[in-house]
Formats: structure tokens, sequence, C-alpha cells
């Protein structure tokens, strides 16, 4: 994305092109962890090569949080999966884009039920949840705080 891009959307250009990135997945199961490992060495280089404090707890709750947006891609879009993560000032925005149009519904809490529980994890960790559609499949951006956050940080 280049500066008119973002700047056209209403949202300042990141610092460096280290507190963004991105990766395509093919879909299969496999996608999953990689994307996971993807989120971990993201935030670290951004703790160690730019000294933003990530603390553990946040650390954890991206690669889950990751973790599930990209199984639901995997899980209920055929083909291809993108994830996007950049850091804007204390909050880390996750984007996934897949193939399928359907908008996410969050089902109530069940505790005895057997799994799709993702996008209650997503709704307990984060701070805001967008979905678009796009002209093919949705986009889905999430945003967890990395740190305390002010009025105008979001």
């Amino acid at each position: 994305m280049n500066d008119s891009t973002t700047a056209e959307q209403g949202r300042a250009p990141a610092a460096t092109p280290d507190l963004w990135a991105g990766a395509a997945y093919d879909g299969d199961t496999g996608s999953i962890a990689v994307a996971r490992a993807m989120a971990a060495a993201f935030l670290d280089r951004a703790r160690d090569r730019h000294g933003l404090p990530v603390p553990a707890q946040a650390h954890a709750d991206a690669q889950l949080v990751v973790s599930e947006l990209v199984t639901n891609a995997v899980k209920y879009a055929p083909g291809p999966c993108v994830l996007n993560l950049e850091i804007r000032g204390p909050v880390l925005e996750i984007t996934t884009w897949d193939t399928d149009a359907t908008l996410p519904l969050a089902r109530a809490a069940e505790p005895g039920r057997i799994g799709q529980h993702g996008l209650e994890i997503v709704f307990a960790l984060c701070d805001g949840f967008e979905v678009l559609r796009e002209p093919v499949g949705k986009r889905i951006t999430v945003r967890l705080a990395l740190g305390p956050i002010g009025p105008f940080d979001v």
C-alpha cells in the first residue's frame, strides 16, 4: 500500500516498513501455524528493532487472534487468504482477507458447544472489529492494544 492510498483512507502511513508485514497463503491447514509464527516474528521485530513495548500477554493474544482468523478463512473460504499486520501507535491491526463474502456471525456463548468459539475469542481479546465485503470475498480487521490507548490512538 502506498502513502497516497493510506492518506485517502484517512489513515496516516506507518512510520517504517518494519511496522507492517503481509503474507498470502494457499488456504491449506498448514497456513494457520505459518501465520501464527509470522505474527510472533513480526512482534519480536517490532520490540527488538524499534524498542516498541510488546507485553507478553499482547504477544500471546495476537498469535491467538491470528490463528482464529486464519483458521476461519481456511475452514470456510475456498482458496487463498491474506494476512496483514500493522502497528499504529499502541495498536496492532490484524487484517485477513478471504474469498468467501459471507459475513462472520458470532454465536451465543454455549460452554458445552464443541468448536465454533473463534469469534467469541477474537471479540474478547480485541478492542475493535470491522468486516467489509470486497468485490471478491471479505476483509476483517481487528485492533489489539499493545499498551495503554489514549483517546486519539484508535
